[in-house]
C-alpha cells in the first residue's frame, strides 16, 4: 500500500459546537481554513481534541461530512475511531469509508484492561473489515492500555495497518516503534507536541498536533526546517512551541485548545459538558503565553 503521503503536520482539530452540543458547521468550515492557511499537511477529524466522545453517531458523520467537503481534497483527511467494541469500531471505520477519507486513526479501546492478544486481536479485525489505511493511536494516559513496541511489530505486519501515531510521552518507546518497522515502510507519527523534533531526529515522519489548531504555521515550521536541513531553526521553532503545550494544564484536556483558538479570533466556543471553561486567572495566563510567542 503506497503511504509516502502520510506525513507533515496533521492537526487533530476541535470540533465546534453550539448550545445544543450540535456540530456547528459554520465554525467547523473556519476551522478547516483557519489549518489549511497554516500549511498543514492532512488533517484528522474526531481526534480526541475533536471531543469524539461526546458527539453521538450522527453528529460524528456530520463532522467529518463538513470537513471532507470543506477540505475539498486540498490535504488528505483522516478520521479518528475511539469507540470500546470491536464491532463499533468497525462499523465507524466502514462509515469512514464510505464517506471517503483517506484513512482512519484508531485508538485502544478505553475503560478496558486488555491483554496484547486482545489488542492485536481487536485492531486486525477492524483493518480487515475495510480497505483505507489504518493508523494506530498510543495515548495510554487517557486510555488506560498502551500499544508495545511488540504489538506495533506484530500490527506493522497486516497489509492496511500503516502507521502510528504515539502520545505515550516516552521517547524511547517512539524510537522502538520506528527501530523495529523502519525497513516495512510504517508511518511513525509523534503526538506529544513537545517531543516533536525528537521524534523527526529518530525518523518519524511528521506529527499529529493539537497545537497545529492553534499555530498551525509555526507547528509546520518545525517539520519544513527539520525536513529542509536546518536543524537549529527547527530546534527554536519546537522551542517556541514547548509553553503553548505546556500550558495544557490551565483547565481540563482539550479545553485549552478551544479557549486559546477563541482569544486569537478563530471563533470555536466552548467544549462539551461536563468540560467547563477555563478560569479568568487561567484564561489570562494562557493570553499572556500567545502574547509572548507572538501569536497574539
Amino acid at each position: 500500500m503506497e503511504t509516502t503521503w502520510i506525513h507533515g503536520v496533521i492537526p487533530p482539530i476541535v470540533t465546534p459546537v453550539d448550545t445544543e452540543e450540535l456540530v456547528d458547521e459554520e465554525r467547523l468550515r473556519g476551522v478547516v481554513e483557519h489549518v489549511l492557511a497554516g500549511g498543514v499537511h492532512g488533517i484528522l477529524s474526531l481526534g480526541s481534541n475533536g471531543e469524539f466522545y461526546g458527539l453521538d453517531e450522527d453528529e460524528q458523520e456530520r463532522a467529518v461530512r463538513i470537513t471532507l467537503d470543506q477540505t475539498a481534497g486540498r490535504v488528505p483527511v483522516y478520521m479518528g475511531i475511539g469507540a470500546i467494541t470491536t464491532k463499533a469500531c468497525i462499523r465507524l471505520a466502514r462509515l469512514g469509508e464510505t464517506l471517503g477519507v483517506q484513512a482512519l486513526t484508531i485508538l485502544p479501546p478505553m475503560f478496558l484492561t486488555s491483554t496484547e492478544e486482545e489488542l492485536y486481536t481487536h485492531f486486525r479485525r477492524i483493518a480487515e473489515a475495510t480497505s483505507l489505511p489504518v493508523l494506530l493511536y498510543n495515548n495510554p494516559d487517557r486510555v488506560g492500555n498502551n500499544i508495545t513496541a511488540n504489538l506495533i511489530e506484530r500490527l506493522a505486519h497486516l497489509p492496511n495497518v500503516v502507521g502510528v501515531k504515539d502520545s505515550s510521552g516516552d521517547m524511547t518507546l517512539t524510537a522502538e516503534y520506528i527501530r523495529r518497522t523502519r525497513h516495512t515502510g510504517f508511518r511513525v507519527m509523534a503526538g506529544r507536541d513537545t517531543m516533536i523534533y525528537g521524534s523527526l531526529a529518530y525518523g518519524a515522519v511528521g506529527c499529529v498536533a493539537s497545537t497545529a489548531n492553534i499555530v498551525p504555521a509555526l507547528v509546520v515550521e518545525i517539520y519544513e526546517k527539520f525536513r529542509n536541513g536546518d536543524m537549529q531553526g527547527a530546534l527554536e521553532a519546537q522551542f517556541k512551541l514547548a509553553p503553548l503545550r505546556l500550558a495544557f494544564n490551565l483547565a481540563s484536556f482539550p479545553v485549552v485548545t478551544k479557549e486559546a483558538m477563541n482569544l486569537l479570533g478563530v471563533p470555536v466556543g466552548a467544549s462539551i459538558l461536563p468540560n467547563t471553561p477555563a478560569t479568568e486567572g487561567n484564561r489570562e495566563k494562557l493570553k499572556a503565553i500567545l502574547q509572548q510567542m507572538g501569536a497574539l
